[in-house]
């Protein structure tokens, strides 16, 4: 199955999770700083949104926002853009935490990696891939993941959080 996006759309859902999660992220004590790079090609390359400074520690977090809560999974993207090659941002980021939001619950699930993508490569078999489409221009690009079940996910990778924002 397959369904259809348009870039607005994304767009939005990335922006309110990125506004959501920095002004959670402000309001933890322990923040000495909260730095978007997600427009710095330093980072893109490498998938990182945040750099979140600590009184202890400096943490790379990539943000995936999503509304689709009422399937209670996670969608793990495999490919970016199946037309391109490009492989998606869960198979390569380099960050420490990704942070999966859900903008319209305002539930956030703090997944560590590569842990999580450790896991999800031995196991992804097992869940349903699903494909979406964005328009781009005259035509088009296809996203392939998988739809990974939240209760699994926790279940089976230490670590993982649930936040309520």
């Amino acid at each position: 199955m397959t369904y259809a996006y348009s870039m607005d759309d994304g767009v939005q859902v990335a922006n309110q999770a990125a506004t959501d999660i920095e002004a959670w992220l402000w309001g933890k004590p322990e923040t000495i700083s909260v730095n978007n790079v997600e427009n710095d090609p330093n980072y893109q390359y490498r998938d990182i949104d945040l750099i979140w400074t600590t009184q202890t520690d400096k943490i790379l977090i990539e943000i995936k926002g999503d509304r689709w809560n009422k399937t209670r999974n996670l969608f793990f993207e495999t490919h970016s853009n199946l037309e391109k090659g490009t492989p998606g941002c869960f198979m390569y980021t380099e960050a420490d935490w990704l942070f999966y939001y859900f903008v319209n619950t305002r539930q956030l699930y703090k997944l560590p990696m590569p842990k999580t993508r450790e896991w999800f490569q031995i196991t992804m078999k097992r869940f349903r891939e699903r494909a979406t489409t964005t328009p781009a221009g005259i035509s088009y690009y296809t996203t392939m993941g998988r739809l990974v079940p939240i209760t699994t996910v926790m279940m089976e990778v230490p670590g993982i959080k649930m936040e309520q924002l």
